[in-house]
């Protein structure tokens, strides 16, 4: 019985261990990402395997890179997940949308957010689906859950605040562009939406 206990506290262990270097490794990544570093995260990312996080990550580089073929290659890695998968849906949500299927973008990725109700990126990518069809409503709200999931994720607090700008809902946008301020010091972002604040007469 005291086998099995010891076993069970190891295995729990090593599952622990396991999970915080992967949440390390995206901390990480993103760093650079948040800086405009985005073949050092590439590089950085480019072990990622099956962390679905790190691939999603890994594909936003390449896009930022203007590497479209890359990015949709790292998308469709998702996207070859089991069906039921939360992120195969958010895979061919990100496909949709580099082809330009705005309605198949936002069908995979609403269909990802009620798969994956806790995952911040099935959110994200909704969020990211519903602005490419202008619905800045659902949009906002899409990334004020994801930024609500994981509140150290600068990349959702931008976004959040660019759907509110859009809906004129200053109060909000500028309480998710200080948080992207805040989390993204040197982010490339900066100057545009320290403009985008002035021009609406929001302060920070």
């Amino acid at each position: 019985m005291q086998a099995r206990s010891i076993a069970t506290m190891i295995v729990g262990f090593v599952l622990f261990t396991a999970s915080n270097t992967s949440a390390q490794g995206l901390a990480d990544v993103r760093k650079m990402y948040d800086a405009g570093q985005y073949q050092q995260a590439v590089a950085a990312a480019q072990g990622a395997g099956d962390d679905a996080r790190l691939v999603y990550l890994l594909a936003q580089s390449q896009q930022k890179l203007g590497h479209r073929d890359e990015a949709r290659q790292m998308y469709s890695q998702l996207a070859a997940r089991p069906d039921g998968d939360p992120w195969h849906d958010i895979g061919r949500s990100a496909v949709a949308q580099l082809g330009a299927d705005a309605a198949g973008a936002v069908e995979a990725a609403t269909q990802a957010a009620e798969r994956g109700a806790a995952i911040p990126e099935a959110h994200y990518q909704r969020g990211i689906a519903l602005s490419g069809k202008q619905d800045w409503a659902e949009a906002a709200a899409a990334f004020e859950k994801a930024a609500e999931l994981d509140p150290s994720w600068a990349d959702a607090h931008y976004y959040a605040g660019l759907a509110y700008s859009k809906n004129k809902r200053i109060d909000l946008m500028a309480q998710h562009f200080n948080t992207f301020l805040r989390l993204a010091p040197q982010s490339p972002s900066r100057a545009e939406v320290q403009s985008i604040m002035r021009t609406l007469g929001a302060r920070h």
